[in-house]
């Protein structure tokens, strides 16, 4: 006797909100597929349907926390996999504009893994669960209704294979993971609903990314340096560790409004000279390069604002990248996800249907304070276009002196760091005692030791 409807639940899309996704909906569901049109399964690399995958990645604190919690062990399994982990201030080396910050002991984990093995240790957890499968190689071609379009009732897909035929898959639940490409706005239309209306933020970020193998060691006890990217300073770099032990490393150096790092080699280290990092290009100066510069493209963070929707389809719902795609450059995308997979637990347990309302308003609640983060801090350069209101203009200003005043305060760093980590919310950094120390430490002239090179 074949699985029922109502105990099969349809992800559509297998990167990281997908499998987190599968993981939660386990739960409630004897039966869960993962539809992906990548072979992922075996897969210990980039692959085609994650472009960006082949560029750094940063799961901040928040985000590690969910994730450990849903798969006990990830960590020790990262660790065994060559991943060295620290504290998200204490053993990273940050910069903001041009000025080497402070280091705080925060307690929060940071776990430099590259995407494609962050990646594959979740789907082998994922694979491991008994009421999962993957359905690899398959296009996704639409959600199927029912008569009156009120209901989805499964998703018609076919395999990626000459003279396929189409089929339907029944379920009583789908969640569209497919990411920032998400055809569910049109979707709607087929089926008679509103588009959700979007918010777009155009920064044309560009990532370019290279791998090294040094001969000497910038890092010393720190497992990351990053100069993040600030109107003062637009050009950024993250250059960590990748997992191993043979020295190589990742660095993805990012530019904004156009301003993009070249591919060519000469011009990628010339990119690279003009950070505010020198460590970084002395590093790789005489390192050996392992590939050719690798370019990725970003050209606006979008949020679909599903929650306005007084009309929607009962049995979908929308997650991940597919709802908030954010600048990719404050490493926000994962822990997003992971917080979206918490919300869709909720809503399902018991193998109840979502009512979509209440869902997307919950999930719009979660991604409030990351994209009200990124989406103040973009607006913070005069050549990204959007309104700023005074509390914009003033929010960025504020930030500005924090960031100054975490060169001498380790507790203002430590402040920043938990923001950024989307384990304190924006407000915190106006808390009377915070403020104090900013409007004090602010005033302090720059110590020579802030302008970059090797921790003393």
């Amino acid at each position: 006797m074949g699985t029922r409807t109502d105990e099969c639940a349809v992800v559509l899309g297998g990167s990281i909100a997908g499998l987190l996704a599968a993981r939660v909906l386990s739960e409630s569901y004897p039966r869960v597929v993962i539809v992906e049109r990548d072979k992922v399964l075996g897969t210990r690399g980039p692959r085609r349907g994650v472009p960006h995958g082949n560029h750094a990645h940063g799961l901040v604190a928040r985000g590690h926390q969910i994730m450990e919690s849903l798969f006990p062990g990830l960590t020790e399994e990262l660790i065994a996999a060559g991943v060295r982990p620290g504290d998200f201030s204490g053993d990273i080396r940050w910069y903001f504009n041009g000025l080497r910050l402070r280091q705080a002991r925060t307690g929060l984990p940071s776990v430099p893994a590259t995407r494609p093995v962050l990646e594959h240790h979740l789907r082998e957890r994922v694979r491991a669960l008994p009421e999962v499968t993957f359905l690899e190689e398959h296009d996704i071609i639409a959600p199927v209704a029912d008569a009156a379009g009120r209901r989805v009732t499964g998703v018609r897909v076919q395999q990626r294979t000459p003279g396929a035929e189409e089929r339907t898959l029944s379920a009583h639940l789908v969640v569209d993971t497919t990411g920032r490409g998400s055809r569910t706005p049109l979707w709607l239309a087929e089926l008679g609903y509103d588009a959700p209306p979007e918010e777009r933020i155009e920064i044309d970020l560009a990532y370019t990314t290279r791998h090294y193998r040094l001969d000497k060691d910038p890092f010393g006890s720190e497992i990351a340096i990053i100069p993040a990217a600030t109107p003062s300073h637009p050009r950024g770099a993250f250059f960590y560790r990748v997992p191993g032990d043979d020295n190589r490393v990742e660095l993805s150096v990012t530019g904004i409004l156009g301003d993009h790092p070249p591919t060519d080699p000469e011009g990628f280290h010339a990119y690279v000279r003009s950070l505010p990092a020198p460590e970084i290009h002395e590093a790789i100066r005489d390192a050996e390069p392992l590939d050719e510069p690798l370019r990725f493209r970003f050209p606006a963070s979008v949020r679909r604002d599903y929650h306005r929707l007084e009309r929607f389809p009962e049995g979908l719902v929308v997650m991940g990248d597919a709802v908030c795609s954010f600048n990719p450059a404050y490493a926000q995308g994962m822990t997003s996800a992971a917080l979206q997979a918490l919300v869709l637990r909720r809503h399902t347990a018991g193998r109840r249907l979502p009512r979509h309302q209440a869902f997307f308003r919950d999930v719009a609640r979660e991604i409030r304070a990351p994209w009200s983060f990124a989406a103040v801090s973009d607006l913070g350069y005069p050549g990204v276009k959007g309104h700023r209101t005074v509390q914009t203009v003033l929010v960025n200003r504020y930030v500005a002196l924090a960031q100054r005043a975490a060169v001498r305060d380790a507790r203002v760093t430590d402040a920043l760091v938990r923001i950024a980590g989307l384990v304190a919310s924006p407000q915190s950094l106006m808390r009377p005692r915070t403020l104090l120390r900013v409007l004090l430490a602010a005033r302090r002239p720059v110590p020579p030791s802030a302008f970059g090179g090797p921790t003393p």
